[in-house]
């Protein structure tokens, strides 16, 4: 059976009833959208094919609260693969998610963090990233954007280590980065992630987090690296495929 690679960011899950946060109020470009993320992963998805989220996949904020969303997630055709984003207050340590997940039996989902993985023709690689505007409207008034970029730099060189050794292993298979947070945009740019893209000869990056601004080119290049919005409303909430 052939395979293929899937990417979709901020579902923004909430299954539980406790949770209480449907994306339904930000208008009707949300209307009834888990249900709608559902039919078209159903339709696309087969077992056989990866899909990567980057981030903001839940509005749980603990690992137990989120294991209703989880559940929905794994109960999906494919295995998925998850990034964090800025509001995945769930996420806890991959010692604590490995444990959680024998517990209550989740068998489709791993983790994007401090490492790389395999899958289809392609290296997946990446991390959260963070905000390349400290001005931005956004931006939490209390953080330290310096020391934030410097944490999500090491990460992503952690990231990317892995995957190079992976690919001196398969040298015909790119190494492709999803990120939660553009690491261009607007006209700014996070330097030391992008310098580390490069070095990594990293030519595509998937991200999310943008919401809102649904005339805006899909793809774009910087500095030779094409960049490519994966928000699930700007995709209408169907996972696009990596080609």
């Amino acid at each position: 059976m052939s395979t293929a690679l899937y990417t979709i960011a901020d579902l923004h899950l909430s299954t539980l009833d406790a949770t209480n946060k449907s994306m339904e109020v930000f208008g009707s470009r949300w209307a009834d959208y888990i249900t709608r993320i559902e039919n078209n992963w159903r339709h696309l998805i087969t077992d056989s094919d990866t899909v990567v989220i980057p981030g903001d996949i839940s509005w749980a904020l603990s690992l137990e609260e989120a294991e209703c969303d989880l559940k929905f997630l794994d109960s999906l055709p494919g295995k998925k693969i998850l990034g964090k984003g800025n509001h995945d207050f769930w996420w806890c340590t991959m010692k604590k998610h490995n444990a959680f997940f024998e517990r209550v039996g989740i068998k489709t989902i791993s983790f994007l963090f401090n490492n790389a993985h395999e899958a289809d023709e392609y290296i997946i690689a990446g991390t959260r990233g963070w905000y390349n505007d400290s001005d931005a409207a956004n931006a939490p008034d209390s953080a330290d954007f310096e020391k934030l970029t410097n944490r999500e730099a090491l990460r992503l060189k952690a990231s990317l280590a892995e995957a190079k050794r992976l690919k001196q292993l398969s040298p015909e298979k790119e190494i492709i980065a999803f990120m939660h947070f553009p690491p261009y945009w607007s006209g700014k740019a996070s330097d030391s992630l992008i310098e580390l893209l490069k070095e990594a000869e990293v030519k595509r990056v998937y991200f999310g987090h943008i919401h809102g601004n649904y005339t805006i080119p899909q793809s774009f290049t910087f500095d030779g690296i094409e960049m490519n919005i994966v928000s699930a409303d700007y995709l209408k909430f169907v996972p696009k495929i990596v080609k």
